[in-house]
């Protein structure tokens, strides 16, 4: 793990085409490593989750380019790499297991070494669904939430009121507000230099079963 979080702290500093085509080696030999620990993760979690089983490299890793097209940020490569486990693959949009590495130093939104289980910007059906589901059986999802131990449900995109259409007063109003829905937890260093880290992710993921399971089991 140390080779590639050299790697991905010197994109940091020097994410530009030149720099990159001369380490271009670092790169190869960090993003093979990564998908190395990144199989483990995928294989691991098909265990327990047989939504996720079938999936393969491909599906559930992403390009380290960026698309800068129509971005304002024009930085050419992303800092951080990531492996997405979700049911369908990582372009269905429905709920997954999602492991990150990257500098601590980073602004991105969700930076630094996490992990992630749920759905990030779902198609507004699916929201809809997720919603509706809540508002006539919230009780599950609250049962998934607590039983995800050391997990916190992201807020940051959630909205300021109950959306129209729905009671304000609903016992899980909160959960009414969410935009995305997502359980994360830091991976401190010890988890993540040690030889044992793959091991340890599963088990954390275990955690949030019934969180994913939830959501994908809400019919659009």
């Amino acid at each position: 793990m140390e080779e590639i979080i050299t790697f991905l702290t010197n994109v940091l500093h020097n994410n530009n085409r030149k720099w990159f085509h001369e380490h271009k080696r670092e790169y190869q030999n960090a993003q093979a490593k990564f998908n190395a620990i990144a199989e483990q993760i995928i294989d691991g979690v098909a265990q327990f989750d047989p939504d996720m089983q079938g999936l393969t490299l491909k599906d559930c890793t992403y390009r380290f380019y960026r698309d800068t097209r129509f971005s304002s940020d024009k930085r050419p490569y992303k800092t951080h790499f990531g492996v997405f486990v979700c049911k369908g693959g990582k372009k269905s949009m429905l709920s997954g297991y999602y492991f990150q590495v990257q500098p601590r130093e980073s602004e991105d939104y969700f930076s630094g070494n996490m992990l992630c289980t749920g759905m990030y910007m779902p198609y507004p059906e699916t929201l809809k669904s997720v919603r509706e589901e809540i508002l006539y059986n919230g009780e599950p999802l609250q049962k998934a939430i607590n039983k995800a131990k050391g997990f916190t449900l992201d807020t940051h995109g959630a909205l300021k009121r109950v959306p129209n259409g729905y009671p304000k007063d609903h016992p899980y109003a909160e959960y009414l507000k969410q935009r995305d829905y997502l359980l994360v937890k830091e991976v401190d260093d010890k988890h993540l230099y040690s030889p044992k880290l793959v091991e340890w992710v599963l088990e954390e993921f275990k955690k949030t079963k019934d969180f994913c399971q939830f959501l994908n089991s809400v019919e659009c």
